[in-house]
């Protein structure tokens, strides 16, 4: 099994025209969170992936997006 998660973090970043920075403003962590989220360096915890989903307007998922 494979995850989209860190695509579509990126994808869904850049629909709401947020930096990396802001973004990771929005989830209380430090400038690199977001970028080693993006490059697959990291994953977040489900409290992270819920509060991004709000940030994004989308369902846990449409974020995470399996796939066999």
């Amino acid at each position: 099994m494979h995850t989209k998660i860190a695509e579509n973090i990126k994808f869904y970043r850049k629909q709401l025209g947020l930096t990396q920075e802001q973004l990771a403003r929005l989830l209380n962590g430090g400038k690199s969170l977001v970028s080693n989220y993006e490059n697959g360096y990291s994953t977040p915890d489900i409290y992270t992936l819920c509060r991004l989903c709000e940030i994004f307007e989308i369902t846990l998922d449409e974020l995470v997006e399996w796939e066999n």
